[in-house]
């Protein structure tokens, strides 16, 4: 009986975390046009979390593109098509690793960061400072991260991509010596612009939303202790991670069933 209580507890509980955060979300879009506003603050944002992330997007993209090139060699040789070896990577970084690799990078780096930043201004009372002199921190603190977030994602993903594509060409034409114009010229080919680069796009702002919208609700909620704000920035990991995973099979599902 007592097991039963305590689930039904977490499920309201986790119901109202729902609730909270569709509000926090209605508030937050509302107040997204007056922040371009001040578009200073954006370019601060951008520059912070976007370029502070290059490194380690781009490293992980290179080396992502050597396994992946090792990998479709080896099994591609057996069938004897390892001249399809650009045309595999290209498609496998475009339409699942690029968006959803990036993501998940993302929200370890630029979503904890974001969390506790905000966490420490709750906790030092920095956010109910502002509310007193009447300025709405989630106007002046929260819209031009959320845009930042927006803005940076979908181009780390892109840059992810590239650097990977570089990578494959890196071990599969300069080092194992698969024919480069077959490389080039069947990636070509076989990768449309609209179905898998423009389907890239559209995942790496759908989780650039839910990355967002999950650091900056964490870090606004975290209870304004040390322990608050640890608790908060690990729950952004998590939940950023699995909502990341989620939203690529829903639409993986309804992007390339067809």
């Amino acid at each position: 009986m007592n097991a039963l209580m305590d689930l039904g507890a977490w499920t309201l509980e986790q119901i109202r975390h729902v609730g909270r955060l569709a509000l926090f979300s209605i508030q937050l879009f509302k107040e997204l046009p007056a922040a371009l506003g001040r578009f200073w603050l954006i370019v601060q944002q951008i520059h912070f979390i976007g370029n502070y992330s290059l490194l380690i997007i781009a490293v992980s993209g290179l080396f992502v593109g050597f396994v992946l090139a090792l990998q479709g060699y080896y099994i591609l040789v057996s069938y004897g098509s390892e001249q399809a070896l650009g045309v595999m990577v290209a498609l496998s970084l475009a339409r699942e690793l690029g968006p959803v690799v990036a993501a998940l990078l993302f929200a370890g780096r630029a979503g904890t960061s974001l969390t506790a930043e905000i966490g420490l201004m709750r906790a030092g009372e920095q956010v109910a400072a502002m509310e007193m002199m009447g300025v709405d921190p989630v106007r002046r603190v929260l819209a031009p991260r959320f845009w930042g977030v927006l803005i940076s994602l979908p181009l780390l993903s892109c840059i992810f991509t590239a650097v990977g594509i570089f990578g494959a060409w890196i071990v599969g034409v300069v080092m194992i010596g698969v024919d480069g114009g077959a490389f080039w010229s069947q990636m070509q080919a076989g990768v449309d612009v609209f179905s898998d680069v423009g389907n890239s796009v559209i995942k790496s702002v759908v989780f650039a939303v839910a990355v967002g919208l999950i650091s900056l609700y964490q870090g606004y909620n975290a209870r304004p202790t040390p322990e608050g704000v640890s608790r908060a920035t690990t729950r952004t990991v998590v939940i950023s991670s699995l909502m990341v995973l989620g939203l690529d099979f829903i639409m993986t599902a309804l992007m390339f069933s067809v």
